[in-house]
């Protein structure tokens, strides 16, 4: 591996400040960061000409990309969506499932699994585990998530994929109003696995019930919930006033309307927002038809829809949602990095290696131009993208 000497750039660093300097990659690691100029180096010097480096993009919900689904059960798709998501500043990831019959279920976490602990060769980003979003989850919401594929929340079933350790596990979607005395919500505490509400029907007060049993997360917030009404106010409205939530964004002005967005951001802000994709295999691909689940899903344009006219995830790339988000509020550099980077590592535990800027943690750098176009990503201090590639 390469090592490398990034010259010129505006840092972010872990404590909020922007400085210009340099910053020296060695063995995949952050091993310095400085103002001035190092003396002494032994590898590749990338002029960073004046841009911006951020800590990589952490996707934690993301069903594909290019083409490829992580539910075509075939190591060829997930390393495709891999090597695709660093043109878009991503250098790591949540495998997403969709609801599916269970065995087709079983076959993406094994193919998955082995991809993620096998070392499978991979230039692109790093799987850091898996987010099961279905097949817990409420039929009247469920949005494109297959109908015919719902269950009823089971551990049983749970540990029948990921076995008992929940292996690799990180995230799962789910109806709480659906999970028995919280069963599910509890044992997935237990376990060390985010619980997030979504595809649901649960009240204010279900929300807030499951809160104090564990549930810590809304998934793609607004989008297939209860939402707010002056009598009840619903998951939205529970997104709103309990901190103990997390909430995932998708950026795109289509899942949540400019002004809604701007609503979104002034009333919870950046410490409890976490961008997400959500796309399916057809970002980065012209219009067209494709499929999600096995369901025909036809994009125009930046939208993506079933033939009913429900979306059916998106075409988002993270660079994309940044700019959004910066163009609709103001927010400073520093709370761009906690919506993109930050909060998902403090969710997932790995705040020691990724998320800022910080010597000793993963090289996970991208450096971007005043309009978020990606110029370079580095994942885990390998080169993974320049715009001089194109």
């Amino acid at each position: 591996m390469s090592n490398y000497r990034i010259q010129n750039v505006q840092m972010c660093l872990e404590d909020g400040q922007i400085i210009d300097g340099e910053i020296l990659i060695v063995d995949g690691k952050i091993a310095s960061i400085s103002e001035g100029t190092m003396e002494e180096f032994t590898g590749e010097v990338i002029d960073g000409m004046g841009y911006v480096a951020m800590p990589g993009f952490i996707d934690i919900h993301i069903h594909g990309a290019a083409g490829a689904d992580f539910m075509d059960g075939e190591l060829k798709a997930t390393k495709e969506i891999a090597e695709y998501l660093p043109q878009e500043g991503t250098t790591s990831f949540l495998a997403t499932t969709i609801t599916h019959s269970s065995e087709r279920i079983k076959q993406s976490i094994e193919v998955n699994t082995q991809f993620l602990e096998e070392g499978i060769e991979n230039q692109g980003a790093e799987m850091l585990g898996f987010h099961l979003e279905g097949p817990f989850i409420h039929p009247e919401q469920a949005g494109a998530q297959p109908v015919q594929h719902i269950q009823k929340p089971s551990i049983d079933r749970l540990n029948s994929w990921f076995g008992e350790q929940l292996s690799n596990l990180k995230v799962v979607t789910l109806a709480p109003e659906l999970d028995e005395a919280f069963e599910m919500i509890q044992y997935l505490k237990e376990k060390g696995v985010i619980s997030s509400a979504g595809h649901s029907k649960a009240s204010y007060q279900d929300i807030n019930n499951a809160v104090q049993n564990g549930l810590t997360h809304l998934t793609h917030f607004t989008n297939a919930m209860t939402g707010v009404h002056h009598r009840e106010i619903g998951m939205v409205g529970a997104g709103f006033m309990n901190e103990m939530l997390f909430c995932e964004v998708i950026a795109d002005g289509i899942h949540l309307s400019d002004d809604m967005l701007r609503l979104v951001f002034k009333v919870i802000g950046p410490d409890r927002l976490i961008l997400i994709t959500d796309s399916m295999r057809a970002k980065g691909l012209p219009d067209g038809n494709y499929s999600l689940g096995d369901q025909e899903v036809k994009v125009v344009g930046r939208t993506a829809t079933l033939k009913t006219g429900t979306l059916a995830g998106s075409v988002l790339k993270m660079n994309e949602g940044v700019r959004k988000i910066r163009d609709l509020t103001d927010l400073p550099l520093h709370e761009l990095v906690k919506i993109t980077s930050t909060n998902a590592a403090k969710r997932l535990g790995i705040d020691d290696r990724k998320g800022s800027l910080a010597v000793g943690k993963d090289a996970d750098i991208v450096l971007l131009n005043n309009s978020f176009e990606i110029q370079y990503t580095f994942c885990k201090g390998r080169l993974s993208y320049s715009n001089e590639q194109r």
